[in-house]
């Protein structure tokens, strides 16, 4: 089933048939009553706040993709569709660090639609480009699955500032608000601090957290999916220690943590996730390659959208490296963390 709070979060878990309730005799129909206008249902209370939720995140969404959006939208301005749009289109893309080859695809593609709908007008352009992106996108929109296993082993990579931890706190309480069961792994014994951070989290969202004082991060990692898997936790989240891919010994640290995670969990880590910062642009693709090459990524959480005149670098991950974006965030608060929806991103991007 499909479970989904107010902030639009939502995540595969697999229901067990051992959990199936077998039906009972339909009980004797009630006699009808006259509704209650004063009276509003839990589910009817739902219905009405999650869109207002939604409406709110995508308003977020745009105004932290507005530096981004307004080079490319200045374009379609003009009163002609005709080779001077799509050079001034072309520049506008990359300086997005929209890259050259998504950004080569987006213009042949612009192209043939502008041809296909016999289009006019640079607005209706605007249009079939947010069309586009959208289509560019759809392979990196994927939700994060959990309950396949038990625990789900949740590995988090990331370079130092690009908001890694406080992403893992975010996700916790959202999985903790579906009624999921988390373990925190502390594994980032390599920066000062961040221990403490994530135990901060910890207790704010009422969950355990396996951590030692200096301790190697595989030997936490490996206690922290032991305890998950004994204490029968949902879903088990490894904090990893920030690192340039550059950085090689720490890098040859992450692959010791995730064979010794598999030593606790054959089939673990279930997900592998690079947290990586909007504002990098092209660097951004770079550490995706790196840390694909060093680990295998299943997922990514791009951060710090806010603000960015650099939020074409999707565009770029999605032609060059197409690894799934589970979540994006405009900010520091809970709710500026969100899934991923390819059709909101064009549209925010080109509002």
């Amino acid at each position: 089933m499909i479970l989904e709070n107010h902030t639009m979060f939502s995540f595969f878990k697999k229901k067990s048939p051992l959990s199936e309730v077998p039906s009972s005799p339909a009980p004797a129909a009630a006699a009808p009553t006259t509704p209650n206008p004063s009276v509003i249902s839990a589910a009817e209370s739902d219905a009405a706040v999650a869109p207002v939720a939604r409406q709110g995140w995508l308003d977020r969404l745009k105004a932290g993709l507005r530096k981004t959006g307004a080079n490319i939208t200045s374009v379609f301005t003009g009163t002609r569709i005709d080779d001077e749009l799509y050079e001034e289109l072309e520049t506008a893309l990359l300086v997005a660090d929209t890259g050259v080859k998504a950004t080569e695809h987006l213009l042949q593609d612009l192209k043939r639609r502008v041809k296909e709908t016999k289009a006019t007008d640079p607005s209706q352009v605007k249009t079939l480009l947010a069309d586009a992106i959208t289509d560019l996108l759809l392979p990196l929109q994927k939700p994060l699955s959990i309950g396949d296993h038990q625990p789900t082993v949740i590995m988090v990579a990331g370079v130092n500032g690009a908001g890694k931890t406080t992403s893992i706190g975010k996700l916790t309480k959202h999985l903790a608000d579906e009624g999921l069961s988390v373990l925190l792994a502390a594994a980032d014994t390599f920066r000062a601090a961040a221990k403490e951070q994530l135990a901060v989290w910890a207790t704010r969202n009422t969950v355990e957290i396996v951590s030692q004082q200096g301790g190697d991060p595989a030997a936490v990692s490996f206690d922290a999916v032991s305890a998950g898997r004994a204490r029968g936790r949902d879903v088990v989240l490894v904090d990893t220690a920030g690192r340039l891919p550059t950085q090689t010994h720490l890098m040859e640290e992450l692959k010791k943590i995730k064979r010794v995670v598999q030593k606790a969990e054959a089939t673990a880590p279930h997900e592998v996730l690079l947290v990586i910062d909007g504002n990098t642009g092209q660097n951004a693709l770079a550490q995706v390659r790196a840390f694909d090459e060093t680990l295998g990524l299943t997922g990514l959480i791009v951060t710090k959208l806010d603000g960015t005149a650099k939020g074409g670098v999707l565009c770029a991950i999605a032609r060059e490296k197409p690894i799934p974006v589970y979540f994006i965030g405009v900010g520091e608060k809970l709710e500026d963390l969100e899934t991923f929806n390819a059709r909101e991103f064009a549209q925010a991007l080109l509002s």
